[in-house]
């Protein structure tokens, strides 16, 4: 059984030789160590023999955005004005976005040591300059799909892996705009003002989402966002009405094509479950173990495991810190309940990957170990 056939058998609920493991974002295609740009953390010597790892071992998931003629997933895109520039060893972003004598700003940082992207002001700081970000038309256009970007990644993984179609959903282009504590505020203390907001976003969303399943049937899907809906941001009530009502019709027009959607929701799951399940979704990533989540592997197996195909739980800062003799445990524990029992499938998954431009020695051979013991389960 080869890689994307393996991967392909989990995802329909099918027997395989062995369960899948996938090392997330890294998928050993999009890692170009020769790239020179100052910021590419991949160009470190210390990531040659992970990437090595990854290209010939893991079962691959290659994550891609679409482009569209004038949908992108981000709402900015447009319709703000944008300037970047660097200071020392960082790089800055302003955007820009005028409503009548109202200008909203937002600005982000990236570091040249680590590959993330940290917001250092939010668009929204209050309810008027949401109100008034409501005036703004809907970019609208046509929906032509460049299918260029998954064809092209499937082509060189061949039976190596698959690649899965990532996109937000209404609520993470809507939350990603606010600080953490205005969303919760806004979202608990003005349902209907950012209802309107969710709605402006799904009829964006929808359309793109329908568009890109009827030109690329048949594909994983990684819809992103609901987790800003889970405990102890938002209660479960609110879960509902701010992700199923939004993602559920997402998850319709890709079954309709023949794909399949993963929810991607990191944290505390437990009491959302339910509501994941109710909205027809195919698996979740990344099932965080106690105590960075508040439920078990085994639990969601045992309850959900016939619906969902489950994909984790290794925590990425285990990979990075914990003894190898120790991390082994963890990663049998993950294989033991993740199969457990009948159930759909499952993929042995860390919860992220490692952003810092040098990799440790132990980082590499806790990844080692993990195909070492997914290859002889």
């Amino acid at each position: 059984m080869n890689r994307r056939e393996r991967l392909m058998a989990t995802l329909r609920g099918e027997r395989v030789d062995r369960p899948a493991v996938s090392f997330y974002e890294l998928n050993g295609l999009d890692e170009d160590p020769t790239d020179g740009d100052a910021y590419n953390i991949f160009s470190h010597s210390s990531w040659g023999p992970l990437l090595a790892l990854t290209r010939e071992k893991t079962d691959r998931i290659v994550m891609r955005g679409v482009a569209y003629t004038a949908i992108t997933p981000d709402p900015l895109v447009g319709i703000a004005e944008e300037e970047t520039w660097t200071e020392g060893d960082s790089r800055y972003t302003t955007r820009t976005l005028r409503l009548g004598e109202r200008t909203l700003r937002s600005r982000t940082r990236r570091d040249r040591e680590v590959n993330t992207v940290w917001v250092e002001e939010h668009l929204f700081k209050g309810v008027e300059d949401v109100k008034g970000f409501l005036e703004l038309p809907h970019p609208g256009g046509a929906l032509a799909v460049d299918t260029a970007s998954v064809l092209e990644a499937e082509a060189a993984l061949g039976e190596s892996g698959i690649v899965m179609i990532d996109t937000p959903d209404p609520l993470c282009l809507a939350a990603g705009l606010f600080s953490m504590a205005d969303y919760t505020v806004t979202a608990l203390t003005e349902e209907a003002l950012f209802h309107r907001l969710l709605d402006w976003f799904a009829a964006d969303v929808l359309p793109k989402t329908a568009a890109v399943a009827a030109a690329l049937p048949g594909r994983l899907w990684r819809i992103y966002g609901p987790e800003y809906a889970t405990p102890p941001y938002l209660p479960p009530r609110l879960f509902e009405a701010y992700v199923n009502r939004y993602v559920e019709p997402m998850i319709e027009v890709i079954h309709k094509h023949g794909g399949l959607a993963r929810i991607h929701s990191h944290g505390n799951i437990r009491q959302v479950l339910d509501y994941i399940v109710g909205m027809g979704a195919d698996g979740i990533d990344p099932i965080e173990p106690v105590p960075q989540g508040d439920v078990s592997l085994r639990y969601v197996r045992e309850r959900y495991g016939r619906e969902l195909v489950l994909f984790g739980n290794l925590e990425i800062s285990d990979i990075e810190n914990m003894p190898t003799e120790q991390f082994a445990e963890k990663v049998k524990q993950a294989l033991e309940e993740g199969t457990a029992g009948e159930g759909r499938g499952f993929v042995l998954m860390p919860s992220a990957c490692p952003y810092g431009r040098e990799l440790g020695a132990l980082t590499l051979r806790n990844y080692e170990k993990m195909i070492e013991i997914v290859e002889g389960w």
